[in-house]
């Protein structure tokens, strides 16, 4: 099972989205890379379903044109057109060759969901490894509308309640992913909380 950044070679801003390949072949988010879904056909000939961290524009401004292309199902937490199946937080989706716990955080997002297995987490914009705010370890940002500092807070100590010691990468939507080394996972979550807790603002 491989996980493969499609939108690396972006000319504009957005998102990684990441294809998972093997048995259940899967794009976490779609991202708005024109031409993203011939890169997805570049390394699987079908795809099984898109699955969304959240549907803010970065994260979808694609989705319509992947869904067309594969005949793709969509798993979402929030209502959408193409939905076939939601994500609510303690079901499990089958991607690649691996079985994923949804887990609900919001605060960056009302939807906004990572997905947990025994190897990796998927954690969308609720924590990120490495950002313009921070490095090896921060936060999504919250001083938008309709965004939650203190409920992004809630949500990383819930990531790391529900988070194997098995965990060893980390794949953000935005940033780098993480590989563990001489710091684990959990490491760069505690760090991404205790920058949140301070309270103070992630950009001037």
């Amino acid at each position: 099972m491989d996980v493969i950044n499609v939108t690396a070679d972006a000319e504009q801003f957005t998102c990684n989205a990441y294809l998972v390949t093997g048995e259940h072949p899967t794009l976490v988010d779609a991202g708005t890379m024109p031409g993203v879904a011939d890169v997805v056909a570049d390394h699987v000939d079908d795809l099984e379903q898109v699955v969304l961290t959240h549907q803010h524009a970065d994260h979808v401004g694609r989705l319509d044109a992947v869904l067309d292309a594969f005949d793709a199902d969509l798993r979402a937490h929030a209502d959408h057109p193409r939905r076939t199946a939601p994500l609510v937080d303690g079901d499990t989706v089958e991607m690649g060759d691996e079985v994923f716990e949804v887990v609900y955080t919001p605060g960056h997002a009302d939807d906004h969901v990572s997905l947990v297995s025994d190897t990796r987490l998927f954690s969308g914009d609720v924590v990120v490894y490495t950002d313009g705010a921070f490095e090896n370890g921060s936060f999504g940002r919250t001083d938008k509308p309709g965004q939650s500092r203190e409920r992004l807070i809630e949500s990383l100590r819930t990531l790391l309640s529900r988070l194997p010691d098995s965990v060893t990468a980390m794949y953000a939507g935005h940033g780098d992913p993480f590989h563990a080394d001489d710091e684990s996972v959990r490491d760069v979550i505690d760090r991404a909380l205790s920058r949140a807790e301070r309270r103070e603002p992630k950009y001037d």
